[in-house]
């Protein structure tokens, strides 16, 4: 998969740096080209000929130390990788290259590459959800970069939490999967829904569900990088959208409807992932419901079912649905694609752990007419999004064969 791929590995300076050893291994043994740049802090925990040997390359520090008069090193790296890995990205790593700091050979290269940007973060818990370092990963985010979140686990300053490198398996499956997307789905256009909807009982109340978005724009990212024209139509959400995809923010069911059905016609696949509510209050109140007893009875009404409205409209569309449940999930996730008319249903058991809202992880089972096509195990949202689309790419090629 990586054979002829040049990839350059960022090394920067924490206690993780020791992980890069083995990531740089199993890199090449995967038939990549990579070159190591190492911060001066990194080469504290690891040494620079540990790289070189592994890599079979000279490592890179010093900005100024140019080795072939010919070139300049940071825009030769920078002009010639496929992509670039930091691994472990430190929050002063991360805020140097979002910022366009450029006091280092590696946020130098940074500055000057054009390929796509994989990046590991590692950090204390506390730091990693500084609200600094959040955003100079938002700033990062809309500007292309990708991610391998980090795990949770034992972390050096002793605390159990979300901060360590993720494992360099983890890290090569990411890699791997980013150079398998290819153009798969060149030419088409993606119609995807994510995150919750609002249905408000006043200015300041409303009804809602926990969904953070992720998956959604997991999806979206996804087919971008697979070569798609996407368009994201999200409610509320507590994640970062993807850069480089139309993105439409709407509140209500109602609002999404109407933003989903004015897009439907155009679209080659639709995937909804949005957590749409059922219903709504029937009335609205204009200004904040004020206390009134020691109870209060809402009476609510059911919104449109967009699922069920896509199915009975679409032509042509391959149309993927969303099933979270709590019990046999099976036959509901059957029973819905039957009844929406849809080509594909995803279905999780919401109450496991693993899967569901919030997390960065999902445990899904993927269902066509035919019945279930493949069960995974717990992944990332991330490559639970590769593996759809993929299932999603091979059914519109299956289905242009029959037609020709």
């Amino acid at each position: 998969m990586l054979k002829g791929k040049t990839i350059i590995l960022g090394i920067t300076g924490g206690i993780a740096a020791y992980k890069g050893a083995a990531l740089c291994s199993k890199l090449v043994q995967a038939g990549a080209d990579v070159r190591v740049i190492m911060t001066e802090s990194a080469a504290k925990f690891i040494t620079p000929l540990t790289l070189q040997t592994l890599s079979r390359h000279p490592v890179y520090i010093d900005t100024f130390e140019e080795r072939d008069p010919s070139v300049v090193a940071h825009i030769h790296l920078a002009d010639h990788a496929d992509l670039i890995i930091i691994a472990p990205a430190t929050a002063n790593a991360i805020g140097k290259i979002a910022n366009g700091l450029a006091d280092d050979m590696l946020s130098t290269t940074m500055l000057a590459a054009t390929s796509p940007v994989l990046i590991a973060p590692a950090m204390n818990v506390h730091m990693y959800e500084n609200a600094a370092v959040v955003r100079n990963l938002e700033l990062l985010a809309e500007r292309g970069a990708m991610f391998v979140e980090p795990g949770t686990g034992q972390l050096a300053c002793g605390y159990v939490a979300k901060g360590r490198l993720a494992e360099p398996e983890d890290i090569v499956k990411a890699v791997e999967a980013f150079f398998a997307q290819g153009n798969t789905l060149a030419g088409q256009r993606v119609l995807v829904t994510a995150g919750g909807t609002v249905e408000r009982l006043d200015p300041v109340r409303y009804l809602t569900n926990d969904s953070s978005g992720k998956m959604g724009f997991a999806i979206a990212e996804a087919a971008k990088a697979m070569g798609a024209q996407v368009t994201l139509i999200a409610g509320r959400t507590s994640a970062q959208p993807p850069a480089g995809v139309e993105l439409v923010r709407v509140e209500s069911a109602q609002q999404m409807l109407e933003a989903v059905t004015e897009r439907f016609d155009t679209a080659d696949i639709v995937v909804k992932a949005a957590a749409v509510a059922d219903y709504r209050p029937v009335k609205q109140h204009g200004q904040k419901l004020k206390k009134n007893g020691e109870s209060l009875t809402l009476e609510l009404e059911r919104t449109t079912d967009i699922l069920q409205t896509l199915g009975e409209k679409k032509k042509g569309q391959l149309l993927i649905g969303f099933a979270a449940e709590t019990e046999d999930v099976e036959r509901y996730a059957m029973d819905k694609l039957t009844r929406k008319n849809c080509d594909l249903i995803v279905a999780n058991d919401v109450g496991a752990d693993g899967a569901g809202f919030n997390g960065d992880t999902n445990i899904v089972q993927l269902y066509g007419p035919e019945g279930l096509i493949e069960s995974l195990p717990m992944l990332s949202k991330r490559e639970v999004a590769q593996r759809l689309l993929i299932h999603a790419a091979d059914r519109m090629a299956s289905t242009r064969r029959r037609t020709e």
